[in-house]
């Protein structure tokens, strides 16, 4: 069955992609802890990240360093935080997160509710800066 992820991968639901490349994708949580939170993703769907072969785990957290920076150029902050929880989507995914503070990385806190405008803003200036 496919993910939701796996969804947006094939693009039969939309999202705000902030950077690709021919085996992982990169795209703002629509409920995200803070602006800018991003998810990366292998396309290959895999529920669990320690699952994927070493090559595939090795490259998705390159991709993500590559996010990373253009997220922290594209969003100020002091460090982008990086979790990996993968219970609430059977797809592994790495979240990364703008934080001026601990509490910006707190999963148990109210989730923000942006407008479509808000993301495509902040998508398209992490977009600026991926390369």
């Amino acid at each position: 069955m496919s993910s939701i992820f796996t969804k947006i991968v094939r693009r039969e639901i939309p999202a705000h992609i902030v950077a690709e490349d021919e085996h992982h994708l990169a795209f703002l949580d629509i409920n995200p802890l803070v602006l800018g939170h991003t998810l990366v993703i292998p396309k290959l769907q895999v529920d669990y990240l320690f699952d994927l072969p070493d090559k595939a785990f090795t490259e998705l957290n390159l991709f993500s360093k590559r996010v990373a920076f253009a997220l922290r150029e594209a969003v100020p902050c002091l460090r982008i935080g990086v979790a990996v929880i993968g219970l609430e989507v059977p797809h592994c995914h790495i979240h990364l997160i703008p934080m001026q503070n601990m509490d910006d990385i707190n999963f148990s806190r109210p989730k923000l509710n942006p407008t479509s405008d808000q993301l495509t803003e902040v998508a398209a200036k992490i977009q600026k800066h991926y390369s």
